[in-house]
């Protein structure tokens, strides 16, 4: 049992981790950009999923996502990338397609790398995706969390702000799991571009601070407290260069906890860019009142730095599930980011043996 989190034995559970979310195929154009590419990689990918499936690839554990997609070629090809990820596809919802997409989709995410003083930059093309469409009721939630049991769910706000009804479904999910003694965790990871869509302009907070009341580990900042709990930060902290804002966190994080007490860490990724190739990057946790730290990488070289945070959660989740210290998971976290960073696609290519030699002042030459 973790000394942080009450964690439900894993010979109980026939899942480690379960995540809800929309899975999107990204069409990477490499070097190039999308607006004259003349060939794309695919990849899968999605917020909530990548930290699944990083939790099976690279730590070896059993990962599951609840999703939806389209019984047409592009669900089939997100499902097979599913498969090869690892992931458990059992609690996959597959919606009857028009072979149009007027009545369902897949997204699709359209990302440039970004290089130098070019920054990353991203293209959704989501709207009407299957997973967008997800209803409450349409998931038993008691068979995954009861008869099959999992141990950690973990969930966010790109998710609930797909549409009104996936917000409803994500409550659904993290009401239920709380039933069954499943740990939570959450990205608040806001999007104006999909929250500004509901047709209640109070939604994000609505949402959000009902599910916030259930989480035991939060990820996020001031900022994402302050948009999406109207957390009114009136000492936010002094801003301190050296520590890339991690004072300032721990303000944050403990205002947080003062209005939401049950949740057992805060965290969330430190990064201060010089150019879309080079950040300063770290990350922080905030637990029992107290302020945990990962080294600082200064200019660390980025290849590709969408999923470097879901990687963190990852490796946050997976230490705290091995009975590591907080201390020693914010750590583990950080070092899987900054990993998943020098390749490409939104999902992790990085070994457990390689976040332990990073860590282990691992400098990146060693060739095996």
């Amino acid at each position: 049992m973790s000394a942080v989190l009450n964690l439900r034995p894993s010979e109980d559970c026939r899942w480690d981790m379960v995540a809800l979310g929309e899975v999107m195929l990204r069409f990477d154009p490499g070097e190039r950009r999308v607006r004259n590419a003349r060939s794309f990689d695919v990849w899968e990918g999605g917020g909530e999923y990548n930290v699944a499936r990083a939790m099976a690839k690279t730590f070896g554990l059993r990962g599951a996502v609840v999703t939806a997609l389209p019984d047409n070629d592009l669900g089939w090809l997100a499902d097979d990338l599913i498969a090869q990820g690892g992931v458990g596809r059992s609690h996959i919802l597959w919606r009857d397609a028009d072979g149009m997409g007027r009545n369902t989709r897949l997204g699709l995410n359209f990302t440039e790398r970004g290089f130098g003083v070019r920054p990353a930059r991203g293209l959704s093309d989501r709207a009407n995706s299957a997973a967008s469409q997800m209803r409450p009721g349409e998931i038993d939630w008691d068979r995954l969390f009861g008869e099959e049991g999992v141990r950690w769910f973990h969930t966010g706000g790109i998710f609930a702000a797909l549409s009104a009804s996936t917000a409803e479904v994500a409550v659904e999910a993290v009401e239920a799991a709380r039933r069954h003694g499943t740990v939570v965790s959450y990205d608040l990871n806001y999007r104006a571009s999909l929250w500004d869509s509901h047709p209640d302009p109070d939604a994000a907070r609505r949402v959000n601070r009902a599910i916030a009341g259930a989480v035991d580990v939060m990820i996020g900042d001031g900022h994402g407290f302050e948009t999406c709990l109207g957390i009114d930060l009136k000492n936010p902290g002094a801003e301190n260069a050296a520590d890339l804002g991690a004072t300032a966190f721990a303000a944050a994080a403990e205002a947080f906890c003062d209005l939401y007490p049950r949740a057992k860490v805060v965290a969330a990724t430190l990064r201060r860019p010089s150019t879309a190739s080079r950040n300063d990057w770290s990350a922080a946790a905030w637990s029992g009142g107290e302020l945990h730290t990962a080294p600082v990488w200064p200019e660390l070289e980025i290849l590709d730095r969408v999923g470097g945070g879901d990687s963190f959660v990852s490796g946050l989740a997976w230490a705290l599930m091995s009975d590591l210290s907080v201390e020693e998971a914010v750590a583990w976290g950080a070092a899987h980011g900054a990993l998943a960073m020098t390749t490409p696609g939104d999902a992790s290519m990085v070994s457990r043996d390689e976040i332990a030699a990073l860590l282990a002042g691992g400098d990146g030459r060693s060739i095996r």
